[in-house]
C-alpha cells in the first residue's frame, strides 16, 4: 500500500486495488487537496472537526467530481448537507464495526469516539479505519483494533494527548510500520522532541518508525 502523507491529518492510500483519502482538513490548501484527490472517488473522514475536514472545501470538491463519494459519522454528513443539501446522498454515515469497500478498497471502522479533551468539552463520534486490512487511520483517538495493523498513522500531538499516550497506543497497536500524522501543531523544534520519544520507544517494542514530511511516500 502506497501512503503519501499532506498537512496534518489528511493522507492518501493506494494499490493497485483503488485509492482513496482520509481526513481533508482546513490545514490543507486549496492545491494541496486537489493534489491529493486527483484520481481518487473516495474520502473518508473520521470526525467533524474542521483540521480533518474542511467542509466547504469537501463540498466544492463533491460539486465538481460526481463520482466523488464520501464516508463519515453523522455529523459529517450534515456538515455536508449544510452547505448543499443535494449532495447528502454523496454521504455515506458510518460508525464502528462496519465493513464496506471505498475506492476500491476494503474498509473496516473501529472506535467509534473522539478522545477526551476535557470535561467541559463536548465528545464526539471519531471513526477510525482500517484500510485494506492494513492501514489504520485512528483520526483524533488512540483506538486499537482486534485485527492486525501493518502500517499506524500515529497521531504525534493534539489538545487532547500525553507523549505518554501517543507512545502506548504505538506499543499497544504492534503495527510493523509507523508514519507520523496528526503533527500540524507542532513546530520543527517541538516535532523533534516528540519523534524522538517515538524513535526510542519504537526500537524498543518493534515497529519501524518512517516520518514522512508533506508530499512524501512509502509503500506501494
Amino acid at each position: 500500500m502506497k501512503v503519501t502523507k499532506y498537512t496534518h491529518s489528511c493522507v492518501r492510500l493506494e494499490s493497485a486495488d483503488g485509492a482513496l483519502i482520509l481526513d481533508p482538513g482546513s490545514f490543507s490548501d486549496a492545491d494541496e487537496l486537489h493534489r491529493a484527490v486527483d484520481g481518487v472517488e473516495a474520502i473518508l473522514v473520521t470526525h467533524e472537526h474542521p483540521d480533518h475536514i474542511d467542509v466547504e472545501a469537501v463540498a466544492d470538491l463533491l460539486a465538481e467530481r460526481s463520482r466523488l463519494r464520501v464516508w463519515g459519522p453523522q455529523p459529517v454528513a450534515d456538515a455536508v448537507a449544510d452547505r448543499s443539501d443535494a449532495l447528502r446522498e454523496r454521504v455515506t454515515v458510518v460508525a464502528a464495526g462496519q465493513e464496506f469497500e471505498a475506492g476500491g478498497l476494503a474498509v473496516t471502522t473501529h472506535g467509534g469516539q473522539h478522545a477526551l479533551i476535557h470535561p467541559d468539552v463536548a465528545v464526539v463520534p471519531n471513526v477510525a479505519y482500517l484500510v485494506a486490512g492494513s492501514v489504520l487511520h485512528p483520526g483524533d483517538s488512540f483506538t486499537v483494533p482486534t485485527n492486525p495493523v501493518e502500517t499506524l498513522l500515529l497521531p504525534l500531538h493534539a489538545p487532547w494527548s500525553r507523549v505518554s499516550e501517543v507512545l502506548d497506543h504505538l506499543v499497544a497497536v504492534r503495527a510493523g510500520t509507523v508514519h507520523a500524522i496528526h503533527d500540524g501543531l507542532l513546530n520543527e523544534r517541538g516535532r523533534a522532541v516528540v519523534e524522538g520519544h517515538v524513535q526510542r520507544v519504537a526500537e524498543a517494542y518493534g515497529p519501524r518508525y518512517a516520518p514522512l514530511r508533506v508530499g512524501e511516500s512509502a509503500g506501494g
